[in-house]
């Protein structure tokens, strides 16, 4: 069941939406009902979508579990200019 929201935005930023939402092919009330979606599932780890790219690298990388990633970037950093 659909329902009638009414918001409170700044012309340009709607004007930028619309052009976003030409581009990828959806109406702008699409794009804001997908937003919604995503942020509302965030709050529950169960819920959440990875986008398919997202979804096929989770996993492919082994991490030194005694390092936080502070300390990883860190070595990362001084590995490649150093």
């Amino acid at each position: 069941m659909s329902t009638i929201l009414t918001l409170n935005i700044e012309q340009n930023v709607i004007e930028r939406a619309e052009i976003y939402a030409k581009y990828s092919k959806k109406t702008l009330s699409q794009l804001v009902e997908e937003y919604l979606l995503s942020i509302s599932s965030r709050s529950n780890n169960d819920n959440i979508q990875l986008e398919p790219i997202t979804s096929q690298l989770v996993g492919i990388i082994e991490l030194d579990e005694n390092k936080n990633h502070k300390e990883l970037l860190t070595d990362a950093l001084m590995e490649k200019y150093i």
